[in-house]
């Protein structure tokens, strides 16, 4: 028997601390002009090269951003470090990604009329894991305080969230859970090489989580049931991050830039939107749903022009702003979640029988959609 599959509840966890642009670009200036005034002579001498000031308004026009939520803004400003002051916890003590996934997931179960006890499983989505195991998810499990149960990580980058739900709906149709909760806690400062002008002001950091459960089941005052899911990968160097517990096997290695996030940013633009465009009117159409009855697209915050040619393919012209929420002004990138803060903020508004597409797309290449319908 396989079993219809609702979204029943979202949460979203925002850190309290904002980087504007402007405060992000003068202590980006203020770090270049310290590391070309110290590399004078060998920038003189051809052997290293200048590095070049970055402005607000470039950030904006490249990407649609205006500033962006971090767990910790001193150590990102501090020219001298240009990274996060994230301390370590004992091993005693709840992670900070543990901590973080368990705020946003106890506000989905407020949503979904559910605790924890009524879980199943819970699945962490997310592309910055903070260690490989014990599982992140298994920890959130404790945090919460479920004494039964499983749960397992999951990484496909920016991707993670749509194929998280993808996994938990596929749980609940062939039995395995009733109910399942999929978390991506994204502490995307971590990871970020904020020294570098063409990636410096992309990511933030936020947690969001989705409540899946058998529609039969469901009590909450806002349901979406899914009607459909689809994943896809294509292998692409043009987004990649090469940390990972075999570096410590190479010391040459260690500090390298490429242990940090890094993109072929024009590239990327122009392969990928044409296959997200691609994939979601494919979806639509072998699911049934007409264009013309999408009503909204929750899409994947990346950047402001590549949302804008995705939601221009797919509708055959220009998607306003209620047909294509943008969060990315005010959270910039935060990976697998930017897809579900969008739908958790942009979704209450619309009536009974109202459809959308929930679509995350990255690292892999790898894309992720999810279409609902809503029923209550």
């Amino acid at each position: 028997m396989s079993y219809s599959v609702v979204i029943s509840g979202t949460g979203l966890w925002t850190p309290e601390q904002t980087i504007t642009n402007d405060e992000l670009v003068e202590s980006f200036n203020e770090y270049v002009k310290r590391f070309n005034e110290k590399n004078a002579q060998a920038i003189e001498a051809g052997e290293v090269e200048a590095l070049g000031p970055s402005d607000s308004a470039f950030i904006e026009k490249a990407s649609g951003i205006k500033q962006r939520f971090v767990i910790d803004k001193s150590g990102i400003l501090d020219p001298e470090k240009m990274a996060p002051n994230i301390a370590e916890r004992s091993d005693d003590d709840v992670s900070i990604q543990a901590e973080i996934a368990v705020k946003a997931a106890k506000q989905a179960l407020e949503n979904a009329n559910l605790t924890a006890d009524d879980l199943d499983a819970v699945l962490v989505a997310c592309s910055n894991m903070q260690r490989p195991y014990p599982a992140m998810a298994v920890e959130v499990q404790a945090a919460l305080g479920m004494d039964h149960g499983w749960g397992y990580d999951m990484n496909v980058a920016c991707s993670s969230a749509t194929f998280g739900i993808q996994a938990g709906v596929d749980a609940i149709r062939n039995g395995s859970a009733r109910r399942v909760l999929m978390v991506n806690p994204e502490i995307c400062s971590g990871h970020l090489a904020w020294e570098d002008r063409d990636c410096h002001f992309i990511f933030g950091d936020v947690a969001t989580a989705v409540i899946l459960e058998r529609k039969e089941d469901a009590t909450s005052a806002n349901q979406w049931e899914v009607l459909g899911t689809r994943l896809q990968t294509k292998f692409s160097n043009n987004i990649r991050n090469n940390f990972g517990f075999l570096n410590r096997a190479d010391e040459s290695g260690v500090g390298a830039r490429d242990k940090l996030f890094r993109q072929e940013g024009r590239r990327v633009f122009k392969e990928v939107c044409p296959m997200v465009a691609e994939q979601i009117s494919s979806h639509l159409s072998d699911t049934g749903v007409a264009v013309e009855s999408l009503s909204r697209m929750w899409l994947h915050q990346a950047n402001l022009s590549m949302n804008e040619l995705i939601s221009k393919r797919v509708l055959g012209r220009p998607a306003t702003r209620e047909e294509a929420p943008v969060i990315l002004d005010d959270y910039a990138n935060t990976s697998s979640a930017g897809s579900i803060i969008a739908f958790h903020k942009y979704n209450a508004d619309l009536p009974v029988d109202t459809k959308g597409v929930i679509c995350s797309f990255g690292a892999g290449y790898s894309i992720g959609s999810v279409i609902v319908n809503r029923i209550k």
